[in-house]
């Protein structure tokens, strides 16, 4: 109750304009949820920025950079160390094709980020549904098959916020889950590639049969044993907690198999990979209706993509 009342009051000082709310000056997308771990937002924001891309945007992607150590506004490349920018914002600057940034203040990071990139036109906030300190024009709220958990607020439950946040963002994307309605998305990834060589791959269904070590360190680590023990492969599960700094041991597991890891997993393993580790992407695919919802807001604000 004490942190629900917390909430509140933060929010309500927000809306009352006593706190100081930031604008862009370009539209911002929030993309975000209201549990605490891992909801399938990263490749949510992944799949936006390749949408406007191919529609002649020029977008680009702002995160906290959480597990990182860096608070001042940062570019994050392919060769970024993940300990210092964050494991979310590398995989999204080797996926999205776009300009990702990270810091703690996300106005900030913004106002540097147009300055290296003025062709910059619009922002993809990358779980900042509540980061008030920034102004933005629309909202997703992403909810996955674990929805609400116990639908307590922190720390008694997963939640954030309550529930009823749900009620004033512009768009629900259910990922999995029943429990609510809005759009629905698919997290798909069909084949794998090897850590070391990612030219090297192999269909997940290659595997079925076979014994496999499977690591994963994200929100819901179940939903990655599942899928592979979907695809028919005898699965030795390894959980880790969201956002792990790993270690070569965390990998060695006393025997040859393969070990399937996922792709956020992946950036931090990168250096002390071995040829049996094999990376399973997935990307996200939300129902058509979904994009076109999008498009045609971004074009209700009265912004249009310089390439149209």
């Amino acid at each position: 109750m004490v942190f629900r009342f917390a909430v509140l009051v933060r929010r309500l000082l927000y809306l009352l304009r006593l706190l100081h709310s930031a604008r862009a000056g370009i539209p911002v997308l929030a993309i975000g949820n209201l549990t605490v771990g891992g909801s399938g937002k990263t490749p949510l924001a992944i799949h936006a920025a390749e949408l406007l891309q191919a529609k002649g945007w020029s977008p680009a992607i702002v995160s906290r950079g959480y597990g990182g150590s860096v608070r001042s506004p940062r570019g994050v490349s392919l060769a970024s160390d993940p300990a210092e920018v964050g494991d979310e914002p590398v995989l999204m600057a080797r996926r999205s094709g776009c300009p990702v940034w990270v810091g703690a203040d996300r106005a900030a990071v913004i106002a540097a980020l147009r300055h290296e990139h003025p062709d910059c036109d619009v922002v993809i906030l990358d779980d900042g549904l509540q980061h008030y300190a920034l102004r933005r024009d629309l909202e997703i709220a992403v909810v996955d098959a674990r929805a609400f958990g116990n639908g307590c607020m922190l720390p008694a439950g997963p939640l954030r916020e309550p529930r009823t946040r749900l009620w004033s963002v512009d768009a629900v994307v259910a990922h999995g889950t029943h429990a609510v309605k809005g759009y629905a998305m698919r997290l798909v990834g069909d084949e794998a590639h090897r850590a070391t060589d990612a030219r090297e791959r192999r269909k997940l269904q290659s595997f079925a049969g076979e014994r496999v070590h499977a690591v994963a360190g994200i929100g819901d680590p179940n939903r990655f044993f599942l899928q592979l023990a979907r695809a028919g492969i005898k699965v030795v599960p390894h959980p880790f907690p969201d956002h792990h700094p790993y270690r070569a041991d965390d990998l060695e597991f006393g025997d040859g198999a393969p070990v399937l890891m996922t792709e956020k997993d992946a950036v931090k393993c990168k250096r002390f990979a071995r040829p049996q580790h094999w990376v399973l992407p997935v990307r996200a695919v939300p129902e058509p209706a979904f994009d076109d919802w999008l498009l045609r807001r971004l074009g209700e604000l009265g912004h249009r993509p310089k390439a149209a």
